[in-house]
């Protein structure tokens, strides 16, 4: 069996540090301010300090990686004799998925001796993070990069993504709420409840009035939808809001939850559209 190694993004909320001891390389996504001449880097500013802008008003805009970041990725790998797999960012969310397809499309007629295979995870934030941390698992128990490959297709729509955000200010600018609805639910402190569907889109599922509610909500979906409560890998996500994190994980053990195995920074990149207070948790389930 050829040896390979595993790639994602920053995209996928799990610190580079961690990255780096699994071995999984990864690329950086990056952001900017609006009125700011320059691109950060995710990692280069603290998520306390990103969120802080935020909050003063700032708009951060996000880009895609292109197919030359991939190519510049996966090449000295290949040089190297090894092979690729690489767990994408949504497609449903970004063309980044398209942009490192097309990258290993053109690096296979450079190195046709090797494989390089690119997977959809249909996931974002630590929920692509729980995919990634799930697949080198399998990699670490001897699992072949087609056998990995193939778990990963076969447990993306079980990967369960379910959020709240604090202000649908953010929201409002994507699109996804309407200045009306996001003006009224300021009012009366409504709280959508979204989760990322099997496109891979950020779907809003429903609304509850108040931040406690809008957290017994995830985890009252974790209590109904989780595949094995009490043994299972359960990340949680959140935009610089740890003291709610304590909150939601009582409320999960309420619900059958032993542990949350890690918690995660939600990164700039995925921030600059749900904003600050964004919490979230994600389990394998018996459906998205």
């Amino acid at each position: 069996m050829s040896e390979y190694v595993l790639f994602t993004d920053t995209n996928a909320d799990i610190h580079p540090s961690i990255l780096d001891q699994w071995g999984v390389g990864y690329t950086n996504l990056t952001f900017r301010f609006e009125g700011e001449d320059r691109d950060y880097i995710n990692g280069e500013m603290s998520g306390a300090e990103f969120y802080a802008k935020m909050r003063k008003g700032d708009v951060a805009k996000t880009a895609a990686a292109n197919a030359e970041t991939f190519k510049e990725l996966f090449r000295p790998t290949l040089e190297a004799g090894k092979d690729v797999l690489y767990l994408a960012f949504s497609s449903g969310l970004s063309t980044t998925y398209q942009s490192s397809a097309m990258a290993a499309e053109e690096l296979r007629e450079e190195f046709p001796e090797r494989k390089i295979a690119v997977v959809d995870t249909l996931a974002a934030s630590a929920g692509q993070g729980l995919l990634v941390y799930l697949a080198n698992e399998q990699k670490k128990a001897g699992a072949s990069l087609e056998e990995v490959a193939k778990y990963v297709e076969d447990n993306r729509l079980h990967l369960c993504h379910w959020f709240t955000v604090d202000d649908l200010v953010y929201l409002k600018r994507g699109g996804r709420v309407s200045p009306a609805v996001a003006f009224v639910g300021g009012m009366l402190g409504i709280k959508p409840v979204l989760h990322v569907d099997d496109e891979g889109h950020l779907i809003n599922m429903g609304k509850v009035r108040g931040r406690k509610a809008s957290l017994q909500a995830l985890a009252d979906k974790y209590a109904e939808l989780a595949l094995d409560p009490g043994k299972d890998v359960v990340f949680i996500s959140h935009a610089d809001c740890i003291d709610d994190v304590e909150t939601l994980k009582a409320m999960l053990k309420e619900k059958g939850c032993a542990e949350v195995a890690m918690v995660n920074d939600i990164c700039p990149v995925i921030g600059s559209h749900s904003g600050p207070g964004t919490m979230a948790v994600f389990f394998l389930g018996k459906h998205r």
